[in-house]
């Protein structure tokens, strides 16, 4: 017996809530633990006087604080060339 029409999208959508559970925009965790570190290599630069260290923090912060941005626009996504 053929599956009802109204079965296919619900099984679909199941299955996408199951693969990702919820949209890629709020996984921010990575940019949030960049963002963490970058203050502390920061700090540490200047409690430790090293312009390199100093440079480093300010730099991973700048990275992580674009990465946070909620106005951001996604990228256009491209399919993939084998």
């Amino acid at each position: 017996m053929p599956h009802s029409h109204d079965a296919r999208p619900a099984d679909l959508a199941a299955r996408l809530e199951h693969e990702e559970p919820r949209p890629r925009e709020y996984r921010r965790t990575g940019a949030w633990w960049a963002l963490v570190i970058g203050v502390a290599m920061l700090i540490a630069g200047v409690l430790v006087p090293d312009g390199l260290l100093i440079a480093a923090g300010l730099v991973l912060s700048g990275i992580a604080a674009q990465l946070l941005d909620p106005n951001q626009r996604p990228r256009p996504r491209h399919p993939r060339r084998c």
